[in-house]
Parts: C-alpha cells; structure tokens; sequence
C-alpha cells in the first residue's frame, strides 16, 4: 500500500499567510501541520512510501520538510507543475497525476488530504476497509444539521455500504460527513482515468467517491473523536490551540506563524 498526501491547493481563504507558507506546512503548537498526518500514516504497517503531491510555488519546501523528517515511511514530493489557483489541477487531477508520475497503478492507496487534522487510527481504518472489501471512506458525525451543508453527506446502510453521498446538500439527510480520508484498491484507483476521461470534475476529492459508489462497493468507516478540517482562520488557531494544549504550551489569542513556545 501507498499512501497519497494532497497538499497542492492555493488555501486562498488563508491568505496572506499561505502566500509564503503552504497550508499543510503552517506550524501547529511549533509543528508543521503535516506533520500529524504523516505520524498517524507512519502508524499504518502496510504503508510503504508517502507521496505529497503539491504545485511548483511550494514544492521546494515540501523536499525541505521530507529531508528534515526522521519519520518511519520514506517520503516523496511530486510537483504537479502548477503555480497558481487558476492552472490547479484539482485534487482528482493531482490524484490522478501522482499515480502516473509515482508507478502507483499497482498500488493499493490511502489518500489523505494534507490539512486534515483527526484523532482516529488509520491502522484501526484500514482492518475496517480490509474487513469489508471494496473502497472506504472515513465519516463522522458532525451533530449539526446546518453544519452538515458544508460536507459531503452519507447514509449508510446496515453492512456500512454508502447508499448515498451528496456533497454540500442545502437538506441533508444527515449529519454523517464524509472526510477526505479515503482507501482504494488498486483497480479502483485506476477509475480514476475513466472519472476524468468522461469530463467529470477535477477538484474536490469526495466528487469522485461520489461517482464510484454506484458502480462498485463503498464501506463507511465510523470514527470518534476529534476531526478538523483546517480551511479559515478561525478553525487554524483552533487547531494551533487544541495542539499546544496537548503539548503543554499556552494558548495563542491569535494565529502566528512564529508563536510563543511558552
């Protein structure tokens, strides 16, 4: 298995910090965001490679960042050759990018996006995906209906098959929200191609699970605990704060890229 990092998006909604720093980059209580991610990946024994997939603006920093990691999983950077929000390939293009330029047609994958931040295991999610066969993809339940129209929401049924998946609905059905956590086959990796090739959308990952999941079987893997999804700075300094709390330090009343250690 190989795992997939998407980090090649612009985060306009984070500027003007992310116009020097990549979001997956920005420090929480001191660390790089990714950072997290890629501890919980190293947790994952089947994993053999990380692969971040990011644009030609940060791409230099993300090798800085890999060859300063002492990390379990060896990692790759992949530039997608993009320099700004109007030639972005879009998550499915970098997905499918980074599965040509890395040899991973072969390759079971997990794909994570690189500004998610959980609590959950990802060896305890793939024994799940593995136990049920098909592709899989993490939901929590987010205990708000008005919060739900911000996600891709998801019912499932008594086996944990997703039976429907609508993204951003203005009525949800639900408040179970699909995260950009997802597990793949190899042959289903491969739809990729075919998704893209019919002129499907090429950005917003859970578009795709939304395409897969009437033509082969898609399990729902239910997780507690904590789960953010870092897009503005509100939930930034959210973030910061829940990780400097855990690591001892005082709380911050504003982001800083450079924050007190204290």
């Amino acid at each position: 298995m190989e795992a997939v990092v998407l980090a090649a998006g612009y985060a306009t909604r984070l500027r003007p910090l992310t116009n020097r720093v990549a979001k997956p980059l920005l420090p929480l209580a001191g660390r790089p965001m990714l950072d997290y991610l890629a501890d919980k990946i190293d947790e994952v024994g089947d994993v053999e490679a990380i692969h971040v997939v990011t644009n030609s603006r940060f791409a230099a920093d993300f090798e800085a960042w890999a060859s300063s990691r002492s990390g379990r999983v060896p990692v790759r950077v992949h530039d997608d050759g993009t320099t700004s929000n109007n030639d972005r390939l879009g998550a499915i293009g970098d997905l499918r990018f980074v599965i040509e330029r890395g040899g991973l047609e072969d390759e079971d994958l997990l794909v994570v996006a690189g500004d998610n931040l959980f609590d959950f295991s990802l060896e305890e999610y793939v024994a799940f995906w593995r136990s049920r066969g098909g592709s899989a993809i993490g939901v929590h339940d987010v205990g708000d209906l008005d919060l739900a129209r911000r996600y891709g929401i998801v019912e499932l049924d008594d086996s944990d098959r997703v039976v429907s998946l609508v993204e951003k609905p203005e009525r949800p059905a639900s408040t179970l929200a699909s995260i950009a956590a997802y597990l793949f086959p190899a042959e289903h990796a491969a739809l990729v191609r075919q998704y893209l090739e019919e002129g499907n959308a090429p950005d917003q990952p859970g578009r795709f699970v939304v395409w897969l999941y009437p033509r082969v079987p898609v399990h729902g893997y239910r997780f507690q605990g904590d789960w953010l999804d870092i897009g503005d700075r509100e939930q930034l300094l959210e973030a910061d704060n829940r990780m400097r709390r855990r690591a001892g330090l005082s709380e911050q009343a504003e982001y800083s890229l450079q924050p007190s250690r204290t």
